[in-house]
This record gives structure tokens, sequence and C-alpha cells, in this order.
């Protein structure tokens, strides 16, 4: 997967998250900027998980997309059970 892609698509998730903390979404931000792109991933997904934060389907293939092209499946374990649909 191109980095600048990955990149983008995490921000675009970001966006679209349900997650809320200002403090949680700048950390994921200047995760992205420093190339972390892992980490980044990771960090979003923990705390859609831990907080138990709903998300959709459509939500939900998008992480588990992204998280096969960069080889962190295991961030997007689990977070099937928070899907409302």
């Amino acid at each position: 997967m191109d980095f600048r892609q990955a990149q983008a698509d995490i921000l675009a998730l970001l966006e679209d998250s349900p997650i809320t903390s200002s403090d949680v979404r700048t950390d994921v931000r200047e995760l992205v900027q420093v190339g972390e792109i892992g980490l980044a991933f990771d960090t979003l997904c923990s705390w859609i998980f831990e907080d138990s934060l709903a998300i959709s389907r459509p939500f939900y293939e998008r992480l588990k997309g992204l998280g096969n092209d960069l080889e962190e499946q295991s961030s997007v374990d689990r977070l099937d059970e928070l899907i409302v649909d």
C-alpha cells in the first residue's frame, strides 16, 4: 500500500470515527505526521474498543480493509462487537 494513501485513509477514518476526545484525535494525527502509520491505526482502533464506541458496518469494513492492507488485522479484532446496524 502507498504510504501517502495509508496516511490519508487513517485521517479519513479518524474524521469519520466516533472518537470525540481531542487528545486522542491529536495523538493519532501526530503519529500519522511522523510516519507511525501502524501505531496510528492501532491507537485509533484501541480507543474505539476501549471506549466501547458504536460504529457502523461500513465504517467497520473500512477499518478491516485498511487493517488488512497494513497487516494490522489484530487491531481490528473484536471491533465487530461494536457494530450498530
